[in-house]
């Protein structure tokens, strides 16, 4: 994983909430997808500045733990819960390296996580790490590239992203540079690693039923911008979910 290109973004990293593609797909899918969190215990990996920490704390959520590689991330986290308390704890912590958390979690969340192993044994080292932090029959929900996008078609531009492949390929899969349209613009490099890559990883860790899910536009999106405004991104979408259970 790379921390540094984290750590330059900082708080900015809440902008990426606002852009069309993460506003009106991914957070309503992924948060439908997760379903409900009252009474449980939730572990936020790779919780970036805790957006999805708090969703969970707000809804319900016993406790939830943000885990974060960077640190300039986890005090941006730290900050907005001081600003507005819900009870949501942050550290810093690199998942491949996980250290024991002392408890076992009923729900585990990974936004953009394991596509940042390093190469297949840091994928199937996280996913034990997280399967180890697990209650057993707990759900560990996985949000990434998908590894299907094509970069040859119509942009995601009007969506607020733009995704260029790098020329590079890891063991995982084909690296790409993400750039969030903000002002100023947001860059951030990441593989996209193949769907047998992540399979393998979450089922050598000891997870089992692992469902793709495919990400939709909300009722909300469809009202604001109208179908044909998200016609290229439902012919190719960007992002895919997958769920798990230890």
């Amino acid at each position: 994983m790379s921390v540094q290109q984290y750590d330059e973004i900082g708080e900015a990293f809440e902008g990426f909430k606002s852009l069309p593609l993460t506003r009106y797909a991914e957070v309503p899918g992924f948060l439908a997808m997760v379903g409900d969190v009252r009474g449980k215990s939730v572990l936020d990996l790779a919780s970036g500045t805790g957006f999805y920490s708090r969703e969970f704390k707000r809804r319900g959520a016993t406790e939830v733990l943000g885990i974060d590689i960077s640190g300039e991330m986890v005090a941006a986290a730290r900050k907005l819960e001081e600003y507005n308390p819900l009870g949501v704890r942050y550290e810093v912590g690199d998942v491949s390296e996980l250290r024991p958390l002392g408890r076992r979690f009923d729900v585990a969340a990974g936004v953009q996580l394991l596509n940042y192993a390093r190469d297949i044994a840091d994928m199937e080292r996280m996913c034990r790490n997280v399967h180890r932090s697990l209650a057993p029959g707990a759900e560990f929900f996985v949000l990434a590239q998908s590894p299907d996008y094509r970069p040859d078609v119509p942009s995601l531009e009007k969506y607020g992203f733009r995704c260029e492949p790098t020329g590079e390929e890891t063991e995982t899969g084909p690296r790409f540079r993400v750039t969030a349209l903000l002002d100023p613009p947001i860059s951030i490099t990441v593989a996209a690693p193949r769907r047998a890559v992540y399979e393998e990883s979450l089922r050598a860790a000891g997870f089992n039923e692992l469902t793709w899910v495919p990400l939709e536009v909300s009722d909300a999106g469809l009202r604001e911008y109208g179908a044909d405004f998200w016609a290229d991104f439902r012919a190719n979408p960007p992002l895919e979910m997958l769920r798990c259970r230890a």
